[in-house]
């Protein structure tokens, strides 16, 4: 019996990585990758293609979007606007400022053409890998955010049947590592930071949750750092 087809919004880092393990062990898996003018936009698309691979996920849509840096705005679109290295308390939601490095509404415009491409195929399930917990507090990594997008489906497809999944969304980095591990997933080949495509940075924010996410599970991250000793840190 054939499976049912699942899209994994798969970014090339760890948390879509993850996603993609998941939904290659569960579903026909096809992946959806975005490049949106991000600086390290061709290291992420080539993490990416090496993940799919990696899980004999042979349907991959590479989309480019434009709008954002056009629109700017953020961090990672506008080079006029430097990355910042974490601050002492990254991961702590409460209270804290949305960071430089938020793209504005950046995942509605991926998961809106995640709906079209599952309608076109007729694929019943979208995963993405957001994640509430140890993140920088982006707005659009946050459950009412998908409940919300789950009524557009409903409401705005033509059968309205199509899932949204954040099977990471409630867990902890450190979680993610072990769950990573325990799938097999391709952990080696994914792509976190903000700034580095040749080594990462090490002390951006997606590098430093990263590194203490690792160190938490007792795991080696096999990918080149510049420096990797914010990770002793509390998460």
């Amino acid at each position: 019996m054939s499976r049912e087809r699942a899209i994994v919004l798969l970014s090339g880092g760890m948390d879509s990585c993850v996603c993609a393990a998941l939904a290659a062990r569960d579903y026909e898996a096809c992946a959806l990758h975005v490049s949106y003018g991000q600086r390290t936009e061709e290291r992420e698309y080539g993490s990416a293609r090496a993940v799919a691979s990696a899980l004999g996920i042979t349907r991959f849509l590479h989309l480019r979007f434009e709008l954002f840096r056009e629109i700017g705005g953020s961090a990672l679109t506008d080079a006029s606007i430097p990355i910042p290295d974490a601050p002492p308390a990254v991961g702590a939601l409460s209270g804290a400022e949305i960071p430089v490095t938020y793209v504005p509404f950046r995942n509605a415009h991926f998961l809106s053409a995640a709906v079209s491409w599952a309608e076109t195929i007729e694929a019943r399930a979208i995963s993405i890998g957001a994640v509430e917990q140890d993140s920088s507090g982006y707005p659009d990594c946050r459950p009412a955010y998908y409940q919300a997008f789950q009524e557009l489906i409903r409401t705005g497809t033509r059968e309205g049947q199509i899932r949204i999944e954040t099977p990471l969304i409630q867990m902890r980095k450190s979680e993610i590592v072990r769950l990573g591990v325990e799938l097999r997933a391709p952990l080696h080949v994914t792509w976190s930071c903000y700034g580095g495509s040749a080594e990462a940075c090490g002390v951006c924010d997606s590098c430093v949750l990263r590194l203490r996410a690792f160190a938490e599970a007792g795991v080696q991250d096999a990918i080149p750092y510049v420096t990797r000793e914010r990770a002793a840190g509390p998460a």
